[in-house]
């Protein structure tokens, strides 16, 4: 069955303030690098606000599923600087806010060092309606007051908002198939910016690896699939050879009881009517 994956659009840029910081080119370029869902997905959620209840205002809308860097190159004002996209698998819900015109505008949550590595990770991303509910200036009040009313809502106390970014949506159709799966998870190895000829290489080996591995799973279900189609086969072959010999013999024995039955169907020599005998004196 085919999914909704959006096209990649901006979610950030080199340059937004965030809780008093700034978002530098190399933030925006680490976590398009160190970006990985099987290590940590970055879901998506209400004004960042994580609720409990999978049926409530509050649930997840969505999943980002590939993040990249580019320069922005355009005639506006931020021509130039490096901007974060990325591509979600979003809910139904988030596509039919999205067609009313409602949460249109995006705020990342980002972990300076996620998982002790000294880089940037992006740990959630929120859907708004209200650009001034997170934004620049918003922000800079939450960071300097002596309790930060956005504190409660990050996964962690050192984690950062960035400012809302209108986002402009635009979902396809994607198959959700093996060939689908496997090329998403190749893509996402290759994505990784390494540093030497090892990690390279390393890489190379884990793609390898992981096509050698969906081949084999689909090799083996495969022939799974064909080993219970011929036990199905022989049984049905076996149960029909059954039928057959059991309607052939009654047929047998319904013919041997119908030849040894007297048959109506033919005319019937009339019975002897008999004489007294006297036809056959003779006069003399």
């Amino acid at each position: 069955m085919a999914k909704k994956v959006s096209k990649f659009f901006r979610i950030g840029v080199e340059g937004d303030t965030c809780d008093g910081r700034i978002i530098s080119a190399s933030d925006i370029q680490e976590m398009a690098e160190t970006y990985d869902p099987r290590v940590y997905g970055c879901r998506i959620n209400l004004e960042h606000i994580r609720g409990l209840l999978p049926d409530g205002m509050f649930k997840r809308y969505g999943d980002v599923v590939e993040l990249k860097a580019e320069k922005i190159d355009d005639d506006s004002a931020l021509n130039g600087k490096w901007a974060l996209f990325a591509r979600i698998t979003p809910t139904d819900d988030l596509i039919a806010m999205n067609k009313a015109a409602q949460k249109v505008y995006t705020s990342m949550e980002i972990q300076p060092n996620f998982g002790n590595s000294g880089k940037c990770y992006l740990v959630g991303l929120a859907v708004t309606d209200d650009p001034a509910s997170l934004g620049t200036e918003y922000l800079e009040f939450c960071r300097k007051a002596k309790h930060n009313p956005l504190q409660r809502f990050k996964a962690s106390p050192e984690n950062v908002f960035s400012a809302a970014t209108l986002a402009e949506l635009e979902f396809e159709d994607v198959p959700d198939t093996v060939l689908n799966s496997l090329a998403d998870k190749v893509k996402a190895i290759f994505s990784r910016k390494q540093v030497s000829d090892d990690a390279r290489m390393s890489d190379v080996h884990e793609a390898v690896t992981a096509v050698s591995e969906h081949v084999q799973t689909s090799l083996t279900a495969q022939d799974k699939r064909l080993s219970d189609m011929e036990t199905a086969l022989a049984t049905f072959k076996q149960e029909l050879t059954g039928k057959v010999e059991e309607t052939s013999q009654a047929f047998s024995a319904l013919k041997t009881t119908l030849d040894k039955t007297e048959s109506f169907s033919q005319p019937r020599r009339t019975k002897a009517s008999g004489g007294g005998g006297d036809e056959l004196l003779t006069d003399c």
